[in-house]
C-alpha cells in the first residue's frame, strides 16, 4: 500500500466534504436574511433530533461496515464483506422506518422539551411541525450510508464524495428555492418556510441515492469479480456471528457520531430556560442560540471537515496496518492523521476568532446584533480544534480495536458540559455555554491521546514537537493578521457594512495564509506531513 494512500484519500473525501459544507456555509446567507434569527433557532432545534435520530437510525454501521470491509478484503475474503453488505443494508431500511415513525410520531414531546413555558418566541407546535418535515429523510438516509461505507472499505472514495456533493448541492437549492417561494410568492409564515426547509433533507438524500445507484451499477462487475477470483476459504460465519462482530465495531461510532449534537443538546434545553430565568432579553437569547446552533456553528465547521476526510480515509487503512501489524506504518499513519488536523485546523481557528466579527459581517451583514455575534463567534470558533482532534482520535482508537475507551472519553466529555453550562450561562452570559464546550471536548482529546499511547506503546513526541511548531507559526500569523487589521481600520471597520469585511477578510487572509504557509514550506514541516505533495507550493515559492 502506498505511504500517501490516507494524504489521497484525505484530500478526495475532504474537498468533497468541504465542498459540501462550504454550501451549506454559503446558504446561511440568503437563508438568515430571509427567516433571521428566528428562523436559524427554529431550524436549529428541528436538526438536533434529526442529527441524533440519523446516528441512531444507522447505529455506527456505515463506518463499520467500511472497517468490516477493510478487514476482510486485507484477508482476501471477499464473498464475506460481501456478504456481510447485503445483510447490513436490509437491517439499515428496517432500522429508517422505525426511527421515521418514532420522530414523526414524538415532535410534540421533543418539542415541549426545548420550549419553555414562559417563552416568548417560538411555540411548541412550530418546532413540532418542522421536526415532522424533516424526519421523513431517515427513511432513505440510513441505507444509502451503508453504500458510501462499503465503497470506502474497497478504499474507494469517490462515490462517497460525488454523492456527498450532489445531495448538498440539491438540499440547497431546494432549501433555498421554497424558502423564498413560500415567504415571498405564497406569502407563508416563518415556520412554514423553515419547514419546507428542513424537508429539503429528504430531497438531497434521494438525489444522492440515485448517484450511489448509478456507482453500484457500475463497479458491481469488478466487485464480482474479486468475489469469483477469490483464493481464500470463505470464513464460515454464521449470520448472528458476523452481526456481532459488526456491531462490536459499530457501537461506539454511534456516540462519536452524536458526539457534536449531543453537545448541541444540551444548549438547546438548558440555553433559553437559563437566560429566561436571568432576564435576558428574548431578541439576545434568539441571536445568541441560532449563532452557536446554527449560525456561527456553520462557519467553525468548515475547519471540521479536514477531520471528517482524515477519520474517513483513515479508518480502513489503519485498520489494515493495525490488522497486518505493521506498526512502522501504523505509527506514520497516525502521526500524519494527527499532524494534517493541526496543520490546518489550528491557524484557520486563530484566525477566526482574531476576525470574527469581520467574518460575521461579511456573511451575515452588519446589524445592531453584530457586536453580539462576532464577540460569540470568536469564542466559539476554537471548539473546532477540539472537535476535529477528537474525531480524528477517535477513529484511530476504533482503528486499533480500543473502540469502549473512544466511548468512555465521550461520557466524561458530555457529563462535564452538562455539569459546567447552567452554572456558566449564570457567570459570563452566552459566551457560558461555548466555555463549557471548551473544556469538556479538550479533556476528551487528552483522554484519548493518552490512550492511543498506552495502548499500542505509540511515542506522542513527534506529534507534539510538531504541534508546537506548528503553534509558533500560528502564531507570526496571528501577528501579522492583527497587525494588518489595525492599520485596515484607520480606513475601513467591521461597522461599515458587508462590502467593507469582505474586503478586510480579502486582505487580512490572504497575507495571514502566506506567513504561515511561508514558515511552514521554508521549514520543510509541509513536506515531512504531506509526504512531498506540496510541487504546487515549491513552483509558488520559487518564482
Amino acid at each position: 500500500m502506498s505511504k500517501n494512500s490516507i494524504v489521497r484519500g484525505t484530500v478526495l473525501l475532504t474537498s468533497a466534504t468541504f465542498i459540501s459544507k462550504f454550501i451549506g456555509m454559503i446558504y446561511t446567507i440568503p437563508f438568515e436574511s430571509l427567516v433571521g434569527a428566528t428562523g436559524g433557532t427554529l431550524y436549529g432545534l428541528a436538526y438536533g433530533p434529526y442529527t441524533i435520530f440519523i446516528s441512531l437510525s444507522t447505529i455506527g454501521i456505515p463506518l463499520a461496515v467500511s472497517k468490516f470491509v477493510a478487514k476482510y478484503n486485507s484477508m482476501g475474503d471477499y464473498q464475506t464483506s460481501y456478504r456481510m453488505y447485503q445483510l447490513a443494508l436490509r437491517l439499515m431500511f428496517i432500522t429508517g422506518l422505525v426511527t421515521f415513525a418514532i420522530l414523526f410520531g414524538g415532535a410534540n414531546a421533543l418539542a415541549s422539551i426545548y420550549i419553555p413555558d414562559n417563552s416568548e418566541g417560538i411555540a411548541v407546535e412550530d418546532v413540532a411541525m418542522v421536526i415532522r418535515m424533516i424526519s421523513f429523510a431517515l427513511i432513505i438516509i440510513p441505507p444509502m450510508s451503508i453504500t458510501r461505507g462499503f465503497f470506502q472499505g474497497y478504499q474507494s472514495m469517490g462515490p462517497t464524495a460525488v454523492s456527498q456533493v450532489i445531495e448538498q448541492f440539491v438540499r440547497i437549492g431546494f432549501l433555498l428555492a421554497a424558502v423564498y417561494a413560500v415567504i415571498h410568492i405564497f406569502g407563508g409564515t416563518i415556520t412554514t418556510a423553515v419547514g419546507f426547509a428542513t424537508f429539503s433533507a429528504f430531497i438531497g438524500a434521494i438525489a444522492a441515492a440515485i448517484v450511489l445507484f448509478w456507482y453500484w451499477k457500475k463497479r458491481k462487475r469488478h466487485i464480482n469479480l474479486y468475489i469469483q477470483q477469490q483464493t481464500v476459504d470463505r470464513t464460515n460465519i454464521s449470520s448472528r456471528a458476523l452481526f456481532k462482530e459488526l456491531f462490536s465495531y459499530a457501537g461506539p461510532f454511534v456516540f462519536i457520531g452524536l458526539a457534536i449534537p449531543l453537545y448541541q443538546q444540551i444548549d438547546a434545553i438548558t440555553f433559553s430556560r437559563t437566560l429566561i430565568n436571568m432576564g435576558e432579553a428574548q431578541a439576545v437569547i434568539d441571536h445568541a442560540f441560532s449563532n452557536i446552533n446554527l449560525y456561527g456553528h456553520k462557519l467553525i465547521m468548515i475547519p471540521i471537515t479536514l477531520a471528517t476526510g482524515t477519520s474517513l480515509a483513515t479508518l480502513p487503512t489503519l485498520t489494515k496496518s493495525f490488522v497486518d501489524r505493521n506498526k512502522p506504518l501504523l505509527f506514520q499513519q497516525i502521526n500524519q492523521s494527527l499532524q494534517l488536523i493541526v496543520l490546518f485546523v489550528l491557524p484557520a481557528v486563530v484566525g477566526m476568532s482574531i476576525l470574527s466579527h469581520e467574518i460575521w459581517g461579511a456573511f451575515y451583514g452588519v446589524n445592531d446584533f453584530i457586536d453580539l455575534n462576532g464577540y460569540l463567534l470568536g469564542w466559539y470558533a476554537p471548539v473546532a480544534l477540539f472537535f476535529a482532534l477528537f474525531t480524528v482520535t477517535s477513529s484511530i482508537l476504533q482503528a486499533i480495536s480500543q473502540q469502549r475507551f473512544a466511548i468512555y472519553s465521550l461520557f466524561i466529555g458530555l457529563v462535564l458540559k452538562s455539569i459546567l453550562t447552567i452554572p456558566f450561562l449564570q457567570w459570563f452570559g452566552p459566551q457560558g455555554a461555548v466555555i463549557a464546550t471548551w473544556i469538556a471536548t479538550f479533556i476528551t482529546v487528552v483522554a484519548n491521546l493518552w490512550k492511543i499511547k498506552q495502548a499500542i506503546a505509540f511515542s506522542l513526541r513527534q506529534f507534539l514537537k510538531r504541534s508546537m511548531l506548528m503553534g509558533i507559526f500560528t502564531i507570526f500569523m496571528a501577528l501579522a493578521v492583527a497587525v494588518v487589521r489595525y492599520l485596515l481600520h484607520f480606513v475601513v471597520t467591521y461597522q461599515d457594512g458587508r462590502l467593507a469585511n469582505v474586503i478586510i477578510l480579502a486582505i487580512t487572509v490572504t497575507i495571514g495564509a502566506f506567513v504561515y504557509l511561508w514558515f511552514s514550506y521554508h521549514s520543510t514541516l509541509l513536506e515531512r506531513i504531506a509526504g512531498g505533495r506540496v510541487r504546487i507550493l515549491d513552483r509558488i515559492m520559487k518564482r
